[in-house]
């Protein structure tokens, strides 16, 4: 194995004797294009978020969004049965056990051939643009989201002998069932004190590749052992753009255990199970790419699937909240950038390399060249609303928000928003899908303390928008405590369009709240990696001052009302310490009663 490092501490490429389509690459063929300089050129911007992938055609002078486009995935989650594969289609889906999240990868490729098309069209109509302004293309994904290939990139999932295999398929983020692995991974790791830990706060979390990794490798032997490659779904939608595979930086640093231009070493994996001691020198062989690099050039297939001329840059694969902070131009120290959808991911720069306990990772260069990316994240916060507003409102107010044409949480949020902060005497754990930070604790579950026989569904959905801002906080002080400074949120995503919840987070954190100006951050932050990968600009921090843009203290403290969440937080505080730092493991005693019973009645067996 070899590794190239470049003077600022970025990782260039790591290359191993493995065989595979990575190896006897011409360094020629992956140098970046340069752009023409053309007033007009464009780039475009395809982010795959959880349910569904949306593409934007974007100006490189000054990222104006000309177009854009969605496509639903056609199979969305699976997360109860497996919808795919010839057990389905013959009508009887396979059940899928407690905490598996799955997709099927061509899904992916089904956004490539009807989002590009369908913005670029709608980009045309409006400013008169053409797909021979493009310049250069850029992807980012949900992460870790992991897909099982043969050698030439095909999934397994695509075979005939694993369509019916749940293993094959891919795991999504929020695919939890990895847990007692990593816990694994993370009692070995102290035990052998090993340095890298310290890297993540302490912890490995169940949805990263190690752990569903050693989970296919325990669960479903033949699966892992026809593998070839474990590939993160940013680096695979690249591979299928450019034809090579290459890994990038962001997603191997932050989710891939790879610090310091080094993997866990064969003795530590082989100490977790010998048939596992190869896995990283095996199955994540590739060369690692820097951000904004140039990982390949668009090939004429993917041309025909997009619409887009053949040849121009591909860049090198990224990660839904890293792309988002240069859409904001949130890249300098202390601009904490929160992208909130289903989940939350905190993402900060910082000038020093320090611990931060319960942190997903901190890696150099990991958002922006020459800095420290830190990351942190909430495993569920539009996933708790849904799940409420789905299961556990009642029809009345869906039957009221029909009548007023509005959402039933628009309804409940105007509702909610009536009240005095802490007049519904309540106080809820965020914890429906677990806790990613600072806990790294996927046994976690969801709780409200203080409800009566008056408690109102409304005061229960605004307790609940509380808990989520509580748990940002909460890692805003660890971040702070730990000596990295956070200064300001700014906040991406889909929730802030929720003013009420917005002003609430500024409360409860006590911090001026900016907001993104795009409402396609992910995908508008990879367009401006993709003009960097053409050459457009030199860097990305310098393509972010030109194309990101962001409304500054779009919401300040209301000093009432955060005296207020600052008693309800001590009490959010007690209990997220009582049963999330060993006082009480009721939660993890009943999850585990979950999976018996489960095996017993032999429901959600893979």
């Amino acid at each position: 194995m070899s590794v190239n490092i470049l003077g600022n501490g970025l990782l260039l490429a790591i290359t191993t004797d493995i065989p595979g389509p990575t190896q006897g690459r011409d360094p020629e063929e992956i140098t970046p294009m340069t752009g023409n300089g053309r007033p007009d050129d464009l780039v475009v911007g395809i982010d795959f978020g959880t349910l569904s992938g949306r593409a934007v055609v974007v100006r490189v002078r000054d990222g104006k969004e000309l177009g854009s486009a969605v496509h639903e995935y056609p199979h969305g989650v699976m997360d109860t049965e497996l919808t795919a594969g010839p057990s389905a289609a013959a009508g009887r889906p396979i059940p899928l056990p407690p905490d598996w999240a799955l997709q099927v990868p061509r899904d992916y490729v089904e956004v490539l051939k009807h989002t590009v098309p369908a913005a670029l069209a709608a980009a045309q109509e409006a400013h008169g643009v053409h797909a021979g302004d493009v310049i250069g293309i850029g992807t980012d994904f949900t992460a870790c989201t992991m897909i099982p290939t043969l050698a030439d990139g095909t999934p397994l999932c695509e075979t005939d002998r694993f369509a019916d295999r749940p293993h094959a398929y891919v795991k999504l983020w929020k695919h939890h069932a990895a847990q007692p692995h990593a816990d694994r991974i993370n009692e070995l790791a102290h035990a052998r004190k090993e340095p890298w830990i310290s890297r993540y706060g302490g912890l490995i979390s169940s949805e990263w590749e190690f752990a569903k990794g050693l989970q296919l490798l325990e669960e479903d032997p033949e699966v892992y052992a026809a593998t070839v490659h474990w590939v993160e779904a940013a680096d695979w939608i690249v591979w299928q753009l450019t034809g090579r595979y290459t890994r990038n930086a962001c997603t191997a640093g932050y989710k891939g255990i790879f610090q310091d231009g080094r993997y866990p070493s064969m003795e530590f994996l082989a100490a977790l199970n010998p048939d596992f001691a190869g896995f990283a020198q095996g199955k994540l062989s590739a060369d690692v790419a820097p951000l904004g690099a140039c990982a390949g050039r668009l090939t004429a297939q993917a041309a025909a699937w997009t619409g887009l001329p053949e040849g121009i840059a591909v860049a090198v694969g990224n990660v839904d909240a890293h792309v988002t902070a240069p859409a904001a131009n949130a890249v300098e120290p202390g601009q904490m950038v929160a992208i909130m959808g289903t989940s939350t991911c905190h993402v900060l720069n910082g000038t020093e390399l320090r611990e931060v306990p319960g942190m997903c990772g901190v890696v150099d260069g990991g958002i922006v060249e020459g800095l420290w990316g830190y990351e942190a994240g909430q495993s569920g916060v539009g996933d708790i609303f849904a799940w409420y507003v789905e299961n556990q409102v009642p029809g009345e107010y869906h039957e009221a928000a029909r009548a007023k044409g509005v959402s039933v949480h628009e309804h409940l949020t105007e509702l909610a928003s009536r009240q005095a902060p802490g007049a519904h005497g309540l106080v809820a754990l965020d914890w429906h899908s677990g806790n990613r930070s600072v806990l790294v604790d996927h046994e976690l579950s969801g709780l409200l303390v203080g409800a009566t026989l008056t408690t109102r569904p409304e005061e229960v959905y605004r307790a609940l928008l509380e808990s989520t801002a509580f748990g940002t906080r909460k890692i805003v002080e660890t971040f702070v405590e730990a000596g990295v400074p956070v200064t300001e949120l700014v906040v991406a995503g889909g929730l802030l369009k929720n003013r009420f919840l917005m002003q609430l987070y500024s409360d409860v954190l006590r911090l001026p709240l900016s907001t993104i100006v795009s409402e396609q951050g992910p995908a508008l932050g990879s367009a401006i990696h993709a003009a960097v990968a053409a050459g457009a600009y030199p860097d990305v921090r310098t393509a972010a001052a030109a194309m990101g843009s962001r409304v500054e203290n779009a919401y300040t403290p209301n000093e009432e009302a955060a005296k207020v969440y600052d008693e309800l937080y001590a009490e959010y505080s007690t209990l997220h310490d009582y049963f999330g730092r060993g006082a009480n493991e009721v939660m993890s005693r009943l999850k585990a009663l979950r999976r018996r019973q489960a095996a017993v009645t032999g429901e959600g067996q893979a």
